[in-house]
């Protein structure tokens, strides 16, 4: 059994174009043609209807001649062809005489319709005819000719055949340019569309560095440019995938080898099984709880399936209950808490997140200030909507590492470190739950010497 035949988009677009570049050309081949085939027909009815006129006039002229009588027509039935070759041979100026020979019979007839010249047969009632007339008006006979249906003559004939030839000629070429131009425009439009087929098995293939070069500036360019875009985004998630990973394996890798190292001990004899030691391996298995609670959260609210149950609520009223839980913590380590804060703050949003967003940036504070520093927590009406910010003091964060400290698992080394009890995942979950809020959430130096975190909310 034969395969279908499977046609590409290149075959599929120049079939199109090529179809219809020749149906444009053949219905204006054959418009022409019967254009030029009526034209030139017309042109032979005038050119006769001319000669009737002129041999008319000059019949009314030798019939008044002679008395008014065709006695001397019909004794020399010559006289009109030389009559004719005398028009010929000397044109009037004001009433050049068209290319010679007759195309069509003709007759004289006189007023009682009898042949005076002419051949045997019947002159046609449907003809051209024109009334040979004297000076005082009065009709003395007709001349007659076959109406101009079709080329007779030899001449005409080899003419109209001679444009036919020509015409075709001129068909055969225009088809082969129009499949030429035909050929290169669809190899001209379909090169960024391969170019994008390539680089999309390139990427379904797992080659994120896969990028297409853009060429034009038309919609198959917007097309290639969101191409590489979307390249780039996945090759940026996939080596943060990678990052997150190794990531994962190294925090989870110090607390289990502590407690696996202490367990050995127990195991061993040697260290006790004391209150101290129970208090170790539950500090080390607190910590594994809060990093797994971490990447359950993180990976909920990157799902989106955290419930978000927004509802008219009071910033203000939410900040004193969140910052009232945290000020016996920042009493203990003599950091002093100063909040200025409105009357109200109107905000449509989830209670709920909300605390866990304000606890998290409240906790990243306590955790990374030194003993006898400083939180200033500022809530003020913005352009559109509320700006929140935190402002603490020393240790604070170098520029480079600004724009990374909502990246999962990232630690400013220096002074942020894995000691003071933080998973790094903290900032991650609030950008996550701000930006549920259609809000922004960036980091700067603070007056303070420490970190500055604001929140933009709309209003």
């Amino acid at each position: 059994m034969l395969k279908k035949l499977r046609l590409g988009i290149s075959a599929k677009l120049f079939i199109a174009i090529f179809s219809t570049c020749m149906l444009i050309l053949f219905l204006m081949h054959w418009v022409v043609r019967l254009s030029f085939e009526q034209g030139f027909i017309d042109y032979i009815k005038r050119g006769n209807e001319q000669r009737i006129s002129l041999l008319s006039d000059a019949l009314a002229e030798q019939y008044q001649q002679h008395n008014n009588n065709w006695a001397f027509l019909r004794k020399d039935d010559r006289l009109v062809f030389r009559m004719l070759r005398s028009f010929e041979q000397n044109p009037d100026a004001n009433n050049p005489f068209p290319p010679h020979g007759w195309r069509t019979m003709f007759w004289v007839l006189d007023p009682q319709h009898n042949v005076i010249v002419g051949p045997h047969s019947a002159p046609p009632t449907d003809g051209p005819r024109h009334a040979i007339k004297t000076e005082n008006g009065e009709v003395a006979g007709w001349v007659v000719s076959t109406p101009v249906e079709r080329l007779t003559r030899s001449a005409d004939i080899n003419f109209d055949l001679q444009q036919r030839h020509t015409s075709w000629i001129i068909v055969a070429l225009a088809t082969l340019l129009a499949a030429l131009v035909t050929w290169l425009l669809s190899r001209g439009l379909l090169a960024p569309v391969k170019r994008l087929v390539q680089g999309t098995h390139q990427l379904s293939a797992g080659n994120f560095a896969s990028r297409v070069t853009v060429s034009s500036q038309d919609e198959l360019g917007r097309l290639a440019q969101d191409f590489n875009r979307l390249a780039g985004t996945l090759e940026k998630n996939e080596h943060m995938r990678r990052a997150f990973m190794a990531d994962i394996s190294h925090e989870l890798r110090t607390p289990l080898a502590i407690l696996r190292g202490e367990l050995e001990a127990l195991q061993d004899g040697v260290r006790k099984l004391t209150p101290a030691s129970i208090l170790s391996l539950q500090s080390e298995v607190a910590t594994l709880t809060k990093l797994v609670e971490d990447l359950h959260q993180l990976s909920l609210s990157d799902e989106g399936a955290l419930a978000y149950r927004k509802k008219n609520i009071d910033l203000v009223a939410l900040l004193e209950m969140t910052t009232g839980a945290f000020r016996d913590r920042f009493s203990s380590q003599q950091i002093r808490l100063e909040m200025y804060l409105p009357a109200s703050a109107p905000l449509f949003g989830d209670p709920d997140r909300l605390f866990q967003l304000l606890t998290n940036l409240l906790e990243n504070s306590l955790r990374y200030s030194d003993a006898g520093g400083q939180l200033r927590i500022r809530l003020s009406p913005a352009a559109s909507g509320w700006l929140l910010s935190f402002d603490d003091t020393p240790p604070g964060v170098s520029d480079p590492h600004l724009q990374q400290i909502f990246q999962r698992f990232f630690r400013s080394e220096a002074s942020r470190s894995r000691a003071s009890g933080g998973s790094g995942l903290g900032l991650a979950i609030c950008q996550n739950i701000v930006e549920a809020h259609d809000g922004k959430i960036s980091a700067a130096h603070s007056d303070l010497g420490g970190l500055r975190i604001e929140v933009h909310f709309p209003g």
